[in-house]
């Protein structure tokens, strides 16, 4: 085992004076809960975006379900994503009590692939959730040839491009997560966007019931507060340089990276790529059911986290047969360290711990 002075983190968030100022400044007001830096967050996320505007809940998953009822989703339904992918698209289609048709990836993206999203389609079929993941955009163009609502989940991907469109800015809804460690921060949060007025309007609706002049079924309290939306104002005027640094680094690991075999991110003709992650596939991996799990702990004795993308597929958890590009996926992707604060004695580390693994 090698001893290691420091541990390089998987992912990092990127804080630095401007935010502790505004988290500061929120504080003085006394001021915490949802009010007009929420608003002002709103604003600058749906700007950013292209969308008419914007609704800040508490998370992600939050943001997920309270789409799902603006959309009147519901029991009898039927919503379409794809296996490979964190449990929070599950839950949010499981509490508004509509059924998850779960589908396999394109295990080039790790997106969902358009045409099991489309034998999948059913009289049901309500909704398409679309997980950009790892910082790459999805097929949009083939997925909205399938004449289904698409809900994208963006919480990996702000900032990328398909075909001259800003991600976010193509489906019916948007959602976004700024948990500790995405694109963006707020510490939790989320948000949902849309082009649709109405539709955002009902999703305000079921943000929270306070006040309201009659009551409504499924409206709950998943507010977002202040505190957090200032943090986030300052993080999106630094998103440019967030991107930059992320582009840079991912540069960087390829060159490393090169003649050793390995699958590295790809990126499609018309597309960009943020790089939320740097996700390699290890080909030699294909018949090791716990290969992965031993170039962690080889990454971990060398100094450097490393992580599965995907904790477990989906399909694994509901015991389904079937998803062979997700089962690809998890037996032999690696997600390495890319965040912007991560230091040059940081990328130094990780690049002797990638030589000393694929030299």
């Amino acid at each position: 085992m090698t001893t290691v002075a420091t541990m390089v983190p998987h992912s990092r968030p990127s804080i630095e004076t401007d935010e502790l100022q505004a988290a500061i400044e929120v504080l003085r007001s006394r001021r915490l809960a949802q009010g007009g830096m929420v608003e002002q967050f709103e604003r600058g996320m749906a700007a950013y975006l292209g969308s008419a505007g914007g609704v800040a809940v508490s998370s992600g998953t939050a943001a997920l379900e309270v789409a799902l009822r603006a959309l009147g989703i519901g029991p009898g339904d039927e919503v379409v994503l794809p296996s490979y992918v964190c449990a929070a698209p599950w839950l949010a289609i499981q509490r508004v009590g509509a059924m998850p048709r779960v589908v396999d990836i394109d295990l080039e993206t790790f997106a969902i692939d358009p045409e099991a999203a489309r034998q999948a389609l059913t009289l049901r079929t309500k909704a398409i959730i679309v997980p950009h993941l790892f910082g790459l955009p999805a097929d949009l163009t083939a997925l909205e040839r399938l004449g289904v609502p698409i809900i994208e989940d963006c919480a990996q991907t702000l900032g990328a491009m398909e075909r001259g469109r800003a991600v976010g800015s193509v489906g019916l809804l948007t959602i976004c997560s700024f948990y500790a460690t995405k694109l963006l921060c707020t510490g939790e949060g989320g948000m949902v966007l849309s082009r649709d007025e109405s539709v955002l309007e009902r999703v305000r609706m079921l943000r929270e019931y306070d006040e309201a002049p009659s009551l409504r079924s499924g409206a709950t309290n998943v507010k977002m507060t202040d505190l957090q939306a200032a943090i986030g104002l300052v993080q999106l005027s630094r998103m440019a340089c967030f991107l930059e640094r992320r582009s840079r680094l991912a540069d960087e690991y390829r060159a490393a990276l090169d003649g050793t075999g390995l699958v590295q991110p790809i990126v499609p003709a018309g597309r960009t790529h943020v790089y939320y992650r740097f996700v390699v596939r290890m080909p030699d991996l294909h018949n090791q059911v716990n290969g992965v799990s031993s170039v962690i702990a080889r990454f971990e004795d060398r100094g450097v986290q490393c992580r599965k993308p995907v904790f477990r597929s989906l399909h694994r958890y509901l015991d389904l047969d079937g998803f062979p590009a997700s089962e690809e996926a998890e037996r032999t992707a690696l997600s390495i360290p890319l965040f912007p604060s991560l230091t040059d004695e940081d990328v130094a580390q990780v690049h002797v711990a990638l030589r000393s693994e694929w030299s």
